[in-house]
């Protein structure tokens, strides 16, 4: 099973130039296993765009599934957001674009209950994740 990013996700659904990308890395993806967003992907997709009962059909038609995040991934998320602020802190410094909890509860749910995750940020996701297999998705 792998888990996709809320980038990926606008990518698509934006019309913008990223989505064949997009759109090419998940079929690729789904070729393979399932593909799902977790309860954090799916609210920040409907909050950029949205239309929930539009998206939800959107979502199932494209053939990606749900993934509830677990207790596990959670925790997790939250020493990571913890090491975040240390890190920023032992820096004296403040984020120029700071990350959120659920960039950290998104990455967790990859790390601990899927095999890999699909986003256009794999600095951040590699760097706090280790051991997260990371797939961008490449312009043609």
């Amino acid at each position: 099973m792998i888990a996709v990013d809320t980038s990926v996700i606008v990518d698509l659904l934006g019309d913008d130039r990223h989505a064949d990308a997009a759109e090419s890395c998940l079929r690729d993806a789904m070729s393979h296993g399932p593909v799902v967003a977790c309860e954090v992907v799916v609210s920040e997709v409907v909050a950029g765009f949205g239309r929930s009962s539009q998206l939800i059909d959107t979502l199932d038609e494209m053939g990606l599934g749900f993934s509830a995040l677990e207790m596990r991934a959670a925790t997790r998320a939250g020493e990571m957001q913890r090491r975040y602020n240390e890190r920023l802190k032992a820096a004296g410094r403040r984020p120029v674009s700071p990350r959120t909890m659920p960039d950290f509860l998104i990455g967790a749910h990859a790390l601990l209950q899927c095999t890999a995750l699909i986003t256009r940020d794999p600095g951040f996701f590699r760097d706090y994740f280790k051991g997260l297999k990371v797939i961008v998705p490449k312009a043609a």
